[in-house]
């Protein structure tokens, strides 16, 4: 099959995966726009952050040990770098790459990103803690979102906290479920199943 038609077929799969219907948001602050992190220090921002949570989706869901690292390029984009081992933590470690580029205006908060031209996926950070080990990443509808930290596992009750911050945005909280980074969190209430 020759590249164009291929990528053609990617988008289409992509765009039709991306479009399945999420459940409702009960939430009533739903409706209003989300709002982003008054400011991002886009140094700070870069390195790694675990993927302590998530809505999954069809791009992450059923990895384990999952996390992410950004790098700014010369050219002024976003190296960012996906890890995660698919099916438990005994499979390989799998790297998927995209690219981001900060959306003008936005200190820092808004980003574009693309897993291959000429697709591109809006990246909102709508908080981040003031010694930047915490940050709630989101999408305009709602229907993803993550919780990220530089540590692989975090306390309960900080976890807790992020999860009301979310819900103070308009999330629908109980579609969050918990990326295991440790053997020991395999099968706990919360927890995603690889």
């Amino acid at each position: 099959m020759k590249a164009p038609v291929r990528l053609g077929l990617c988008t289409v799969m992509l765009l039709l995966s991306a479009c399945a219907g999420a459940p409702p948001n009960p939430n009533p602050r739903a409706a209003e726009p989300l709002k982003l992190a008054p400011a991002v220090d886009l140094q700070r921002f870069m390195g790694r952050w675990y993927v302590v949570a998530n809505i999954p989706y069809f791009a992450e869901r059923g990895y384990v040990g999952s996390y992410v690292e950004y790098a700014v390029r010369d050219d002024g984009d976003i190296d960012d770098l996906y890890f995660g081992r698919k099916g438990g933590f005994s499979q390989p470690l799998e790297k998927k790459t995209l690219k981001d580029w900060v959306v003008q205006g936005s200190n820092n908060a808004e980003w574009r990103s693309s897993p291959f031209w000429p697709l591109s996926f809006s990246y909102l950070i709508l908080y981040i803690d003031p010694d930047y080990r915490y940050a709630l990443i989101g999408y305009p509808d709602r229907r993803w979102g993550w919780v990220f930290a530089r540590s692989p596992d975090i306390e309960d009750p900080t976890y807790q906290q992020l999860l009301a911050r979310l819900d103070s945005l308009g999330y629908d909280t109980s579609r969050f479920r918990r990326v295991p980074q440790k053997v020991e969190q395999l099968g706990l209430q919360g927890f995603q199943t690889p």
